[in-house]
């Protein structure tokens, strides 16, 4: 007989949520769950679970798509609990469930509302909300993408004025934080493209900037094919960056859980220079507003603001090339020996 398994999806707040022992994680925004030979909520077999914590995202979209997938990786008579904070669509779980034909029970925590479910086998309008979050093609920018991810059905502005301002870049580069692949396209697309790794937190972008890139056919991330290879990891914490870049292109985040968080902004400008080889440069987008410049200085012999318009600022940033090492000088004891 299988073992059912015990999930929880996202960052679970501890002081709201017992998570039992042994919990599987199941988020695209976990990288870990490789390492801990977990699967991706949405890959999981249907009645494979007996438990399932959400910390459920803010975009009704997704959170409906999230929720439909956990009642249906549950077997029948396994618990689903959904979480969010009040502010973030917590007070949309109840109805939204209850909608799927679930019988719900809520309980309120520290402006959070809580929700449990049970499986019951009669639920309706599950495969309707999974394909309401599926990927999709974006006929205005012939991109594909799925709801959940960063301005999903957009290209972003910053991103847009980093564009006009590209030159063609050469040698091995990363885009932190790749989203659906927008500038490593970009990259991509000029004469004599260079190698590129993309980086980023959510497996679902990484997924995306497949369909994007040219060149880009990884059937999974972590696989390189035609000079572009896919990493799926945590800038922030990841050991597994590479080093010794020509180059670096981020718009980087600077929200964390829908909180405006300046230093998420900073924390990628210091692995992007500690990518960089010596004289490697980096292209970053960024809004107005944010104090980058204090980040950037200390860490490349060169910051130069390219542009500023509609609310962004690009900065090209090169680091100090490698210096030739100086000759010995002989002591003047060694030239009277001679």
């Amino acid at each position: 007989m299988t073992r059912l398994l015990h999930a929880v999806y996202g960052d679970v707040p501890r002081d709201l949520v017992d998570i039992p022992d042994g919990c599987v994680p199941c988020s695209p925004r976990t990288p870990d769950l490789q390492s801990a030979g977990a699967s991706l909520l949405a890959d999981m077999p249907p009645a494979s679970c007996a438990s399932i914590i959400v910390h459920a995202p803010p975009s009704t979209i997704e959170r409906r798509c999230v929720m439909a997938h956990a009642l249906r990786a549950l077997a029948i008579d396994g618990q689903l609990t959904v979480l969010a904070a009040n502010t973030k669509g917590g007070t949309r779980i109840a109805d939204e469930l209850t909608a799927f034909g679930c019988r719900i029970e809520t309980s309120h925590k520290r402006r959070h509302q809580l929700v449990s479910t049970t499986r019951s086998g009669a639920e309706i309008g599950l495969d309707q909300a999974i394909a309401d979050g599926a990927p999709r093609l974006l006929a205005d920018v012939g991109l594909w993408s799925q709801p959940g991810l960063f301005n999903w059905d957009r290209i972003d502005p910053g991103s847009q004025v980093l564009l006009t301002h590209l030159p063609p870049l050469a040698g091995r580069g990363a885009d932190l934080g790749c989203g659906i692949g927008v500038l490593a396209r970009a990259v991509r697309l000029k004469p004599n493209p260079p190698a590129i790794i993309l980086i980023d937190i959510d497996q679902r972008a990484i997924a995306m900037a497949e369909r994007n890139i040219p060149g880009a056919n990884f059937l999974g991330a972590n696989v390189q094919t035609d000079g572009v290879t896919a990493l799926w990891a945590d800038v922030r914490t990841s050991t597994a960056l590479p080093t010794g870049l020509d180059f670096v292109v981020t718009n980087p985040p600077f929200h964390d859980g829908g909180e405006e968080d300046t230093e998420l902004g900073q924390a990628f400008i210091q692995k992007a220079a500690s990518m960089l080889k010596p004289g490697g440069v980096l292209w970053l987008t960024a809004n107005r507003h944010l104090p980058y410049e204090a980040t950037l200085k200390p860490l490349f012999q060169t910051v130069e603001q390219i542009a500023q318009a509609h609310g962004f600022k690009i900065y090209c940033a090169r680091k100090a090339p490698l210096t030739a090492k100086a000759a010995p000088v002989k002591s003047k004891s060694a030239k009277t020996r001679r």
